[in-house]
């Protein structure tokens, strides 16, 4: 378990490093250019993240396929998710282009902001279809528990984004647009580092690399349930940001440095699920039920524990962590009091991610696309809330990441341990 772990906790939290690194590097330009990140960033992080079935159900396939002693057509599956990965990027880039003033002003984007929003959304929408395709090919590697590779490609991305950005935006002068064009150049290297993998992968299995109608429409059916559930996700997530727009611009931007600790916290917490993924669904596939529920139990301890540990750190270090990335003294007031609040609820984050990669793991995508729109439902009102009676700036962040961590989190937390308890989850079988 930790073999797999601790290389996809590296993987994962390279990841959010690129949204850390456009953070700092932009919010020496200014507030409103931080403001305008935080809505063009979670604009592109809600399309990438529904379709992030296309990683989880190619990591529940390929480990299935592979439990069952089917290799080659373990990676025929993945090569033809790939396939609908850079179909799938194309069509969203377009799409992305042509409504993102639309977008950014729906989430409340205003003035300086918006212009700001608008520019990060055009530059960086290409780049889509290098960030699905990296998804597609991290679910096969996943799938075949080689999480190593994910790791080098990863690090090396997170490197080249950082130079990339310092270049482009300082050095170039393109201020927000070139920390867009860096992210954007560095997602098309790394998807192709992961092309030549795969395919080579599937030439020695024997699988071909013509796209496959058949097996594109499959990896799309599969996935429906958990573009629902990721659905439900997103929308809490840019709801919160709109009340966090509503809130101010000081407390936008402090959304954003929150935002983006509380991705990383997540990622490295989710590097957990992603080995309850790969080992459930090998496990499933080879008909070992008690592999299986002892996968869950562990993973769970390891979960809650690591959550205590990120929650004490991000709760005594929000302080510190805040002048980092501004030097507005009201934004780093909002930066400290919203990251306390995350770290007091990141023990319950680490059980919900843990279950949540069991369950996908499992390909029981259709309990957790109703669960998520339940969790939606309870969390919907209370965000509302705090967008009517909440102050401006840090205090109004701080309610408001009480209700997203708590509320949203805790509702979470009920629908997948339910689930959990008992075995209708555990199908056997390829």
């Amino acid at each position: 378990m930790l073999a797999l772990a601790l290389p996809a906790l590296g993987a994962l939290i390279a990841e959010p490093l690129f949204v850390l690194a456009d953070s700092a590097i932009v919010g020496h330009l200014g507030t409103a250019q931080l403001a305008g990140l935080s809505l063009a960033s979670n604009v592109l992080l809600t399309i990438v993240g529904l379709c992030v079935f296309l990683a989880y159900t190619t990591t529940a396939q390929v480990a299935r396929l592979t439990g069952a002693g089917r290799e080659r057509d373990a990676l025929q599956a993945g090569i033809d998710g790939i396939w609908l990965a850079i179909g799938l990027g194309a069509v969203l880039a377009v799409a992305l282009v042509a409504v993102a003033d639309w977008t950014v002003l729906a989430l409340g984007g205003r003035g300086d902001v918006a212009h700001h929003a608008v520019t990060y959304l055009t530059w960086a929408a290409p780049g889509l279809v290098g960030m699905l395709m990296v998804n597609a090919a991290t679910g096969v590697l996943r799938g075949l528990r080689d999480t190593r590779t994910p790791l080098i490609v990863a690090s090396l991305g997170a490197v080249t984004n950082m130079i990339l950005n310092v270049v482009l935006v300082y050095g170039a002068g393109l201020g927000i647009a070139g920390s867009a064009l860096g992210t954007m150049l560095t997602q098309f290297g790394m998807a192709a580092a992961f092309g030549i993998i795969v395919v080579r992968g599937g030439r020695a299995r024997g699988a071909s690399l013509r796209p496959h109608a058949r097996g594109i429409l499959a990896g799309a059916r599969a996935g429906l349930p958990l573009v629902i559930r990721t659905l439900s996700l997103r929308a809490a997530i840019l709801l919160t940001v709109y009340v966090a727009a509503g809130l101010g611009a000081v407390a936008l931007a402090g959304h954003q440095v929150v935002n983006s600790m509380w991705g990383l916290a997540a990622f490295a917490l989710d590097a957990l699920a992603i080995a309850s993924q790969a080992l459930v669904g090998h496990g499933l596939g080879a008909g070992d039920v008690t592999r299986v529920r002892a996968v869950l139990h562990r993973c769970l301890q390891w979960g809650v524990g690591a959550g205590v540990l990120i929650g004490l750190l991000m709760a005594a270090g929000g302080w510190w962590i805040a002048p980092l990335f501004s030097s507005d003294d009201g934004v780093r007031v909002a930066t400290a009091l919203g990251l306390a609040v995350c770290g007091v609820t990141m023990p319950m984050a680490g059980w919900v991610f843990v279950l949540d990669g069991v369950l996908i793991g499992a390909g029981d995508g259709r309990y957790l696309a109703w669960a998520g729109m339940l969790t939606l439902v309870a969390y919907v009102p209370v965000a509302l809330a705090v967008h009517a009676w909440a102050p401006d700036g840090g205090v109004g962040l701080a309610w408001l990441w009480a209700a997203f961590a708590g509320v949203f989190m805790a509702a979470r937390a009920l629908t997948t341990g339910l689930r959990a308890r008992g075995d209708h989850w555990m199908i056997t079988g390829a």
